[in-house]
């Protein structure tokens, strides 16, 4: 196994300092956990380590060996395995091709796809990451994609692993197992490096906690030494306390599904079976479960991307017919998308044009239906950018070099301005820290006190718990009835995801 030393790393990006003589140590069979903001030079840092980057100054060194610069090759060989927070896959191939992908030489005349297939069998049976081997990357869902990059990793046989958020597509028990794998893991010399935003996952399983801000490490602490409470604060340099919902009385029916049903399309899609769901004005209504049991599918039902088959759907009492994206925006539908950089931005387009993308069509801004008043697009935008603390050298800057947490407040001042009657957030917390978290989630109770209807789709039981007035489970395209988020647990809706049968009250079957 192999222990690890980043000496004096700086990475500069034009006037931008992302690390700043950034040094961190990891002996082998230990976890290290980084923690920092997002933009806080966690990733920059990682990348340099893994090659893609070049670091301006400094060094990095395994068992005593430089590593040279800017070779992944180099990197995976020495045992380097990062899982990115971004995925790396070919999505037009299937999952056990993407595994495959790089570890048989050119040269061989044929692939030993039969003990390929076994060995990826046998790491997701051990490490409780369910997979289709056969299934194509680009039909699978966000967190299906994760899983399959974690896998690919451990396929590789890493010595050093870098783990970015590797628990977001898992549920409590499924990631209580990966954690016991991990420590037998590094029982057996592994080094890990786990970059996570949930601090109870960062207590449960590191020894030590090194945090950034501002590219620069700013403390280092043994886990059992410290609390939540300190790590956030260490992290954003204040104290900070993500907002609860308090009691709400819901006001008039928003949104009703009646009975409505979707056939699967593909391997790769959930049918909807049966759904029968009501949201209100003043509430926040959650389904949490696993990703790939239909959430995704019925995400796009209400962005208006994809019809039912069966049943209805009704807002403000009448039916909805001929969905399209459009007609779900003129009437008042408000979307955080899952996936913020393909579906929730258009990365080349700068910051206020995407700020101003859904906004134009019935704003004085565009003329006649014929002209785009730049100046007052880039204006409002201005304004936007100043609201929502949204962090970029100029709004002329591509979305696509943004933070998440700085895209996702984009996404949040295009939505919540736009003045929804519902909203729809997917996913709307995941990737981000302390700090990031906090501002979606006071955001999201704001307009819920407005009369806003919310439909939260969480895998995050901890956000379920903080935000949300009712939860309901979906499991393998059916939805569990709703509960009162008081009485229920964490555990029960936890073994829901799972797929146990609960009782009306909340309580497990």
């Amino acid at each position: 196994m192999a222990n690890l030393q980043i000496k004096s790393v700086t990475k500069r990006f034009g006037s931008l300092v992302a690390n700043d003589a950034v040094s961190l140590a990891v002996s082998s069979g230990e976890v290290v956990a980084l923690l920092g903001e997002n933009g806080a030079g966690k990733t920059t840092l990682m990348n340099i380590l893994f090659g893609h980057y070049v670091a301006d100054e400094g060094s990095i060194e395994i068992d005593g060996k430089q590593l040279p610069s800017g070779s992944t090759d180099a990197a995976i060989k020495a045992g380097v395995g990062m899982v990115h927070q971004h995925f790396t896959l070919a999505e037009n191939m299937s999952v056990l091709d993407n595994i495959m992908l790089g570890t048989e030489s050119m040269w061989s005349l044929k692939s030993d796809v039969k003990a390929a297939r076994k060995k990826l069998e046998r790491l997701a049976v051990d490490y409780g990451l369910e997979t289709q081997p056969d299934a194509i990357v680009g039909e699978l869902s966000v967190g299906e994609r994760q899983r399959v990059e974690i896998l690919k990793v451990l396929y590789r046989g890493a010595k050093i692993l870098i783990l970015d958020e590797p628990t977001a597509v898992l549920t409590p028990a499924e990631a209580d197992q990966l954690f016991e794998n991990l420590r037998t893991m590094v029982k057996n010399g592994m080094s890990v490096i786990f970059i996570s935003h949930k601090l109870h996952e960062i207590m449960a399983i590191s020894n030590r906690v090194c945090v950034l801000r501002h590219g620069a490490m700013v403390g280092e602490v043994e886990t059992k030494q410290t609390t939540k409470e300190a790590l956030a604060e260490l992290m954003v340099g204040r104290a900070i306390a993500r907002p609860k919902a308090k009691p709400s009385t819901p006001g008039k029916l928003v949104i009703e599904l009646k009975s409505l049903s979707l056939p699967a399309t593909n391997d790769s899609s959930v049918a909807l079976k049966n759904i029968n769901l009501q949201i209100r004005q003043n509430e926040i209504v959650a389904i949490a479960g696993v990703a790939g049991n239909g959430q995704r599918e019925l995400a796009e039902i209400l962005s208006g991307l994809t019809n039912w088959k069966q049943g209805q759907l009704l807002v403000d009492g009448k039916e909805v017919t001929k969905p399209s994206p459009q007609k779900f925006l003129d009437m008042g539908f408000g979307r955080i998308p899952e996936d913020r950089h393909h579906t929730g931005t258009v990365g080349e387009m700068t910051v206020w044009e995407n700020l101003m993308s859904e906004k134009l069509r019935h704003s004085p801004m565009w003329r006649a239906g014929m002209f785009i008043d730049f100046a007052s697009c880039r204006k409002s935008a201005e304004n936007l950018i100043k609201q929502f603390d949204i962090r970029c050298d100029s709004m002329e800057t591509p979305a696509r070099l943004l933070s998440g947490g700085n895209m996702q407040k984009l996404i949040l001042a295009r939505t919540l301005t736009a003045f929804p009657r519902f909203i729809l957030a997917n996913q709307p917390v995941r990737g981000l820290d302390e700090g990031a978290i906090a501002f979606v989630h006071e955001q999201l109770l704001n307009a819920r006190e407005t009369g806003v209807g919310i439909l939260l789709i969480s895998e995050d039981l901890d956000e379920v718990f903080s935000i949300a007035d009712r939860v309901a489970v979906m499991y393998h395209g059916e939805l569990s009835p709703l509960l009162d988020v008081r009485d229920t647990d964490i555990a029960t809706i936890g073994a829901m995801m799972g797929g146990e049968k609960i009782s009306v009250k909340g309580r497990a079957a």
